[in-house]
């Protein structure tokens, strides 16, 4: 049986494409879902209490979506649980994630 140089050169990919897919299986898996977070219900809850609760709920949903983290309680409480959140400037410079 004859192997010609395109056979063997597509042999030696597969082979080490296989010996890839063994090393990633042992680590962790390759693509992972993505979990739900719940930002509509975790904003809720956060903007009860604010006086621009418009403005709150906009807010807190566009930094649990950028973040994935919106901090426990109401606006501008415990904010070091979610640290990054808690960072993000409006452009004057104040935290912009109520």
């Amino acid at each position: 049986m004859a192997f010609t140089k395109s056979t063997l050169i597509l042999t030696i990919v597969c082979f080490f494409l296989i010996q890839e897919l063994k090393i990633n299986a042992e680590n962790q898996p390759i693509m992972v879902a993505e979990e739900k977070y719940d930002c509509w219900g975790r904003c809720n809850n956060r903007c009860k209490g604010p006086s621009l609760p418009k403005d709150c709920l906009n807010h807190c949903l566009f930094c649990c979506d950028w973040y994935k983290c919106v901090p426990p309680g109401t606006a501008g409480k415990n904010r070091e649980a979610c640290p990054d959140y808690a960072e993000h400037p409006d452009y004057c410079g104040k935290p912009l994630c109520p």
